[in-house]
Formats: structure tokens, sequence, C-alpha cells
């Protein structure tokens, strides 16, 4: 079978979800091969051997740390080069992209981004992706060169193969660019213990219904009872009633989870660009016309006052 290279998003070595459901993806196509940059390599190698990996190409290097993509961008193409794979899968977050973009076109490659699903066809690697807002759903394969694909979280649930997963040193050459942009600080997110909201399996998400900032205590609470993430709709940040980088929508972020609850959101295409493609969608929204009912999977018409701190009720009643 042929190699897939799968581009691993980690925290010191501490495997992120997206990765093992890349990972999940692309034993359909072939043989994964992780590429694990940075440190960590040998404490992410079980969780990636778990869930496939044939191999584990490592390197790490202060280039990765102290400068933006271009030395990711170099240990990709390296791995490329050693390798030469069927198809490189890149999870679609910012960096992900910029750093799929930029393999692609060093290796005069096609890419697919945003992808919701991927599968062999015919001898070729395509990519599901949903486009125009989520409007339309197309199959594409890449013409010219090797497919380097980058795949939205929640695309697949990760699951287990175990595999040898054997970590192997990357060889790798840095370019004269990989200097070009230096990180000169940087400042720890502030955690809230929810998901991150793009990796979120489940995520609550409050809008302009709400009527303030001190309401959207309701959104967290049901988030917290389901152990989800909390979003926010572009009318709810404007107001300044959430930050905005828990805004969903075509300026915010684009999620994708298994379930997603949309509270006193109308469903402008703003912010049914950023989540349409969740797999189980529920509207609460005391208007019976709002056009966020027409994507639903289970509407509740009516008062989110209501219904939300009801609903949070009885998910901590089941949970016992």
């Amino acid at each position: 079978m042929p190699d897939i290279l799968v581009y691993v998003d980690h925290t010191d070595g501490a495997v992120r979800k997206p990765t093992l459901e890349l990972l999940t993806l692309a034993r359909r196509l072939g043989d994964p091969v992780a590429v694990h940059l940075g440190p960590g390599a040998e404490q992410a190698a079980p969780a990636l051997a778990e869930h496939g990996a044939v191999r584990v190409l490592a390197a790490d290097a202060p280039e990765f740390a102290d400068y933006h993509v271009v030395p990711k961008v170099d240990a990709l193409q390296a791995a490329v080069d050693a390798v030469s794979p069927a198809a490189v899968l890149v999870p679609s977050s910012a960096e992900g992209k910029e750093i799929a973009a930029r393999l692609a076109v060093r290796t005069g490659s096609g890419l697919l981004t945003d992808a919701v699903d991927v599968a062999e066809q015919d001898g070729h690697v395509v990519a599901t992706q949903s486009v125009f807002a989520a409007s339309y759903t197309t199959v594409s394969r890449v013409t010219e060169g090797m497919p380097v694909i980058t795949v939205k979280p929640n695309a697949a649930a990760p699951e287990p193969s175990p595999a040898a997963g054997t970590v192997e040193q990357l060889q790798v050459t840095f370019s004269a660019l990989a200097s070009g942009t230096q990180v000169v600080t940087r400042t720890p997110r502030e955690t809230t213990g929810r998901p991150e909201l793009t990796e979120a399996a489940i995520v609550v998400s409050g809008g302009r219904g709400l009527g303030g900032a001190e309401h959207f205590a309701l959104i967290e609470e049901l988030a917290d009872a389901l152990g989800g993430a909390v979003g926010a709709s572009r009318a709810a940040v404007d107001a300044g009633w959430y930050p905005h980088s828990n805004q969903v929508g075509q300026t915010g972020k684009t999620v994708s989870p298994q379930l997603y609850i949309a509270a006193g959101i109308s469903g402008a295409i703003q912010h049914r660009a950023g989540m349409q493609t969740s797999k189980t969608i529920v509207a609460i929204n005391k208007d019976a016309e709002a056009p966020i009912f027409e994507l639903a999977d289970y509407g509740v018409v009516g008062d989110l006052f209501d219904v939300v701190p009801a609903l949070t009720e009885e998910v901590k009643a089941r949970k016992g």
C-alpha cells in the first residue's frame, strides 16, 4: 500500500485529536506515516501507533519554535522527499493551511482545503468539501502532482488500529527563508477548561437573543454540563458580550461538531457558513420563522431563558 503522510499537531508530544482523526482517514488510503516536528516524539509515538501510524518521522530543532511556519514546511518537504507519499494530510487550522499551501507550491502539487472526508476512488485520492457557505457538497481530486489536503476537525471519529509506530529521525536542511519571520514573544492562552472551539465534539452557541453579556452564563452552564465548547454569533461578539475568539461564522471560526446547539441565534448566512456542516443541529429560538430552523435537525420554538436552564438541569440529572 502507498504511504500517506500525516502532519502531527501536538503540544510537546501531547497529540491533539484532529491528528488522530487524520490517521483514521489516512488508513483508507494507505499506510499512515506521521511527521512529528518539535519535542516529544517519543511521548507521542504510542498514541500515533495506536491509531495506525506505521512509522513516525521525527525532527526537533530550535527553528521550529523560533521562526514562523517555513521551518515546518522545510521539514515536511524533507519527509515528502524521503517517503514519496501518495498524499499528504494536514489539520485544517490556520497554521496547517499555510503549511499545506506552501508545500503544494514547492512540490508543484494541487491543494484541497477544509475537506470533511477523504477516500480512494478509481485509484485517485478524492476529498469531499462543503463550499459556498455549505450550500453545496463537492467531491474533488488533484490532477497535477501529489494531493495535499487539509481536513477539518471532527471529520471522522478517531478509531484505534495498532501499528508499529517506529520512530525514525528525519534529516532536515533548512532553507534560506526559514529565518525570515522570527517569533519574538509569546503570551499563554488563558484556559477555561473547555475544549478548543474548532475541535470540540459539542458546541453551544449564544446570539443576539441573549440580550446581554451577563446571560452568556446560561450558555456556559449548558456547555459545561455537556462537556462542550462555547460559541457566539457575530452579533453577540460585535456587541461586546463575548470574545471574538469564540465567534462562529464566516468571519469567525468554522466548526463541525457532532452536536451544535444554537440558542437565540437567527441563523443568518454569516453564521450558517461557520457551523452548517455540524452533524446534528439543535436550534432554540422564540421566532418560529427564524432561518436557523431551516437547517436544524431539532428545533425548539420557545424562550431560551426557559428552555436552556431546563435543558441544563435535565442533562445534569441524566448524568447523575
